[in-house]
């Protein structure tokens, strides 16, 4: 992987193994699909729809299963979708700049941990507003740019084991002013809050010799500083933007 340029996608391929392996690569993720879960209410009308953009290997799953939704996941990698798709998640190979679904399909959109991997951030944004219906909730996390989170992300994340070496591109890290002037421009109104993974949970992850014997392992938790990592919900305009 470290000879793929960083961010490159096929990366994800070659870590398959790792979306549901207790205690690995990915465990972090799964934190923060509990966390961005809880963001998401109960689908108000039978049929509502939540498009989970960028959606992997499913992580977000089992935290909505109860919550009345179809949930149709989005990625790239078709190793990830089929994780998602034994999941109970609706698969669609695609590329979350150009979301092959419906406009004003959807009344939920999820986008977490993807908008630090796209090259085109405004074309994301406009592609996920795009698709939620208005009175629709958006829902994301993301990693915010600048030195501190770059350090934290890449630097120091790479180096103990918190992010594989290559994975984050910092270059492409987000800004929370400019997403939310990004979503406000496509009509929605974005609140961000800072958030980070629960020290005791890293400890448990982190330490040598620990056996996982299941999840959660840790979790994420609110905090007021946004900067590194920082969630955003926020609901379309009934009218247009």
């Amino acid at each position: 992987m470290p000879s793929m340029p960083r961010n490159d996608p096929r990366q994800y391929d070659d870590l398959a193994g790792e979306w549901w392996r207790p205690g690995g690569h990915f465990e972090l993720l799964h934190w923060l699909a509990a966390a961005r879960a809880r963001l998401i209410p109960p689908a108000g009308s039978a049929g509502a729809v939540l498009v989970d953009a960028g959606c992997g290997g499913g992580l977000l799953a089992p935290h909505v299963a109860g919550k009345g939704y179809r949930h149709i996941g989005v990625d790239l990698r078709s190793v990830g979708l089929s994780q998602a798709a034994a999941r109970g998640v609706e698969p669609v190979r695609g590329d979350v700049t150009a979301l092959p679904l419906a406009t004003a399909s959807a009344d939920v959109v999820a986008a977490g941990e993807i908008l630090e991997h796209v090259t085109d951030l405004p074309g994301t944004v406009a592609e996920l507003c795009r698709v939620l219906k208005p009175g629709g909730l958006l829902v994301l996390d993301t990693v915010n740019d600048n030195p501190l989170s770059r350090f934290v992300t890449v630097t120091l994340g790479e180096l103990i084991g918190l992010a594989p070496v290559g994975l984050h591109d910092p270059a492409l890290f987000v800004d929370p002013r400019r997403l939310a002037a990004e979503c406000a421009s496509h009509g929605v109104r974005l609140e961000v809050r800072g958030a980070r993974p629960s020290v005791p949970g890293l400890i448990r992850w982190l330490s040598p010799g620990v056996q996982p014997n299941g999840r959660p392992l840790g979790s994420i938790v609110p905090t007021r500083s946004t900067a590194v990592l920082y969630q955003g919900r926020g609901r379309k305009s009934e009218e247009p933007a």
